[in-house]
């Protein structure tokens, strides 16, 4: 579960309402839970949220939409791709090919729930040329990044319009103020107040949405994305490594370079939990 996103999210709208309560009485500040209403506007609303869905639905098509419940899957899920545990994988896999040859690699492939971890095994076992496996792999890589930079653009254009539909807003609000200034005998008007209002919360209504609710998504799914390729890489290197015949110590250390120092254990290797992350990997799967 992606804590840091669930955290941030609340501490960031729970200090803005108890913000939006505070005022100022005789030089003291004090708490009145009444004024939130203040910041509730049903014509901003219809605007910036309206606006920015149907801008969005007109950008992209049908089933990215609709995959929408799925993005907000991967982006909390921040165990599903774990180095250390293909790193495992495929120290196993080299084993088994040095001991028995590359078909014995097969059983292994049919085992594996990761459609990619089971491609790039089965290439190797068709005896395909070292060129080709590393192309195919690369490019599946490659096609699969550019998905991902399409979804998280997905956001960042809800990021952006946002804003745009706030100062749309606003100039709604002054519109109408101005257009209902009545500035003969007593001056002023009784929509004063309420036009003003509706200028001044599309503002915040959309700077809300764009920094507090898409910008932190596409952020986070950015990083699901280098995490996914992270692994498809080992992958790659691990498969070449297991088809041109490497010692299975040398794959460990040469896989090893691909994570963070503290990841690899103290003595610098993986078999630290080895069992706990081999059974946790699959579980995840």
């Amino acid at each position: 579960m992606n804590l840091t996103y669930i955290i941030g999210t609340v501490i960031a709208l729970g200090v803005m309402i108890v913000g939006m309560m505070f005022t100022s009485v005789n030089g003291h500040f004090t708490v009145a839970p009444g004024q939130i209403m203040n910041f509730f506007d049903p014509s901003s609303i219809l605007i910036v949220f309206g606006c920015t869905f149907a801008v969005v639905v007109a950008s992209f098509p049908g089933k990215m939409l609709k995959a929408l419940p799925k993005h907000f899957k991967i982006m909390l899920d921040t165990k599903k791709y774990d180095p250390m545990y293909y790193i495992d994988q495929l120290v196993e896999l080299a084993q088994v090919a040095r001991k028995n040859g590359l078909l014995a690699l097969e059983e292994k492939a049919n085992q594996q729930d990761d459609p990619f971890f089971k491609q790039a095994i089965m290439l190797i076992v068709d005896a395909n040329d070292a060129d080709k496996v590393r192309g195919i792999l690369n490019n599946d890589i490659e096609c699969m990044s550019a998905r991902h930079d399409s979804v998280a653009g997905m956001y960042e254009k809800a990021s952006s319009v946002a804003p745009a539909f706030g100062m749309v807003g606003t100039l709604v609000g002054l519109i109408n103020m101005l257009k209902n200034m009545d500035l003969s005998g007593e001056g002023g008007s009784s929509s004063i107040g309420t036009d003003m209002g509706t200028a001044l919360i599309t503002t915040l209504y959309g700077c809300v949405l764009a920094h507090m609710i898409f910008n932190p998504i596409a952020s986070n799914l950015r990083i699901r994305d280098e995490e996914e390729v992270l692994c498809k890489m080992i992958i790659v290197e691990g498969i070449m490594s297991i088809q041109s015949g490497e010692n299975p110590k040398s794959l460990r250390e040469k896989l090893l370079t691909f994570v963070d120092q503290k990841q690899r254990g103290d003595d610098g290797s993986a078999s630290k939990a080895k069992g706990e992350k081999k059974s946790k990997g699959k579980k995840e799967k």
